[in-house]
């Protein structure tokens, strides 16, 4: 069956990187709801606020450039945001969100497309992005099985522990 997420679109730039998305003065902590209670603040102070469970990051190029913590996704993560989707990822945080089993998506054109508030549905088996606000579709290259299969079990070690690898 597959994996449909809907969600509020929250919209940023080019280059948000990892001391925006959870800023390094909360670092001296790894509990995670601690982390997602600052998620976002440096650039957008209200996000924390009005995020709800399921919501959507969507954003430029380059997403989570910078440190290499996991902290980054993690906080994302935990605040209840279902996926991000962007015009491309730093490679470190790109591998990070899936050992923490954010889901992920690269998509250009989405990521130009999509407005601040736009309502989404994203299918992560078949990487169908749908706009139900503008009524646009977009095509994201879904991930292969086995990296599907380690998000969906709540990332790597998660997909350790039931033998999904």
């Amino acid at each position: 069956m597959a994996e449909v997420l809907k969600g509020v679109a929250f919209r940023y730039g080019d280059n948000v990187d990892t001391d925006v998305i959870i800023p390094a003065r909360y670092l001296n902590t790894s509990d995670p709801k601690e982390l997602a209670a600052h998620c976002m603040e440096d650039i957008d102070p209200h996000f924390i606020e009005r995020v709800k469970p399921g919501d959507i990051i969507v954003a430029g190029r380059n997403f989570g450039c910078g440190s290499s913590r996991e902290h980054a996704p993690l906080a994302i993560k935990t605040a209840g945001v279902s996926c991000v989707i962007a015009a491309s990822f730093a490679r470190i945080f790109y591998r990070n969100a899936i050992n923490i089993g954010l889901p992920i998506l690269e998509c250009p054109p989405a990521a130009a497309a999509i407005e601040n508030g736009d309502h989404l549905e994203v299918n992560l088996d078949t990487g169908v992005i749908t706009d139900q606000t503008s009524g646009e579709m977009f095509q994201a290259p879904p991930f292969p099985a086995f990296i599907q299969d380690i998000v969906k079990s709540g990332g790597l070690i998660e997909a350790v522990k039931q033998n999904k690898l």
